[in-house]
């Protein structure tokens, strides 16, 4: 099958080689010897790729810290199962699935992947391959950020740093309709994007003080660094900053700070693929390739804005 695989970290998308690998055993997943009780193999249609993985040491070691490369990487698909391992309820051959896989296996960027059967949730027949992938991983980062850790309920305020991109525009949606208020964040040029998405307000990081826009229930941080230390200085007593970017010193007095990886979840795949389907969430997709493009795609000569998908399987 053809692949994206990664060899060396430091060259990062760079490195990126389209390549021939062997296909996920179908026929010896389906037997007592198959491996991992509980995969599915699906024959890709459409992924996402974090550019962040390449910097994951889960790309490049194992759970046994043994070196995987050359490594496949992607962890966001949308497609068809084609065999089922022993054991494996739920799911069926020929049903359309999207989902988040291991980090530590091979991912997605290729034509056909084994994935652990409860990582997917089913697809539905009117959410189109390349929207389903779209919603994968932001749609979980924001669900899990949001609610699961951030205890947002309606009537709270959220300050959404990143509002224009692709984590934050799904955030900004899903806060708005449950009932927060919503203030998003950028640069000047993400204004509009960050508006449309659902924020009330926006705040222009280069040019507006961010200790003006009084206090929020709750942060959901994208960027990190010297903005989560800030913005800890906003958050309400009780309140709580919630950042992807890694353990952070950043503390709200009277509050809490949570850094989290997301994971994979099939119920709440399954609550944000029904937003999507009824008009009340949308993906943000900045560019759609082919698989024999992913190398350039990932690695244009201008910025894109919004998601990469790869459609792998027409």
């Amino acid at each position: 099958m053809k692949a994206i695989v990664v060899t060396d970290q430091a060259a990062g998308t760079a490195g990126m080689k389209l390549v021939e690998r062997p296909e996920p055993q179908g026929a010896l997943l389906a037997s007592l010897s198959g491996a991992n009780y509980g995969d599915v193999v699906v024959q890709v249609h459409a992924s996402g790729f974090t550019g962040d993985e390449l910097s994951w040491p889960s790309t490049w070691i194992d759970r046994l810290g043994r070196d995987r490369t050359p490594s496949i990487p992607g962890h966001e698909l949308a497609g068809v199962v084609t065999a089922l391992s022993y054991g494996t309820t739920g799911l069926s051959v020929g049903q359309r699935v999207f989902g988040l896989t291991d980090w530590t296996r091979d991912g997605t960027l290729a034509e056909y992947v084994a994935v652990e059967a409860r990582n997917l949730a089913p697809l539905p027949g009117d959410v189109d391959f390349t929207e389903g992938a779209a919603l994968v991983m932001p749609g979980l980062t924001a669900w899990q950020g949001l609610f699961e850790h951030g205890r947002l309920r309606a009537g709270q305020s959220v300050l959404v740093h990143g509002a224009a991109g692709v984590v934050g525009s799904m955030a900004t949606q899903l806060a708005r309709e449950a009932g927060a208020y919503v203030i998003g964040t950028g640069r000047a040029a993400g204004r509009q994007t960050a508006l449309d998405f659902g924020a009330q307000e926006f705040l222009d990081l280069d040019n507006d003080a961010l200790e003006d826009i009084g206090g929020v229930d709750l942060v959901f941080d994208v960027l990190g660094g010297d903005i989560a230390k800030r913005s800890a200085g906003v958050i309400r007593a009780g309140g709580t900053l919630v950042t992807i970017t890694g353990p952070t010193e950043a503390r709200p007095s009277g509050g809490l700070t949570i850094d989290f990886v997301v994971v994979p979840d099939r119920a709440q795949l399954s609550e944000v693929v029904q937003r999507a389907r009824n008009g009340r969430l949308r993906t943000n997709i900045g560019n759609v390739a082919a698989l024999d493009d992913a190398v350039a795609a990932f690695n244009p000569t201008e910025r894109i804005k919004g998601k990469t998908i790869i459609r792998v399987h027409p």
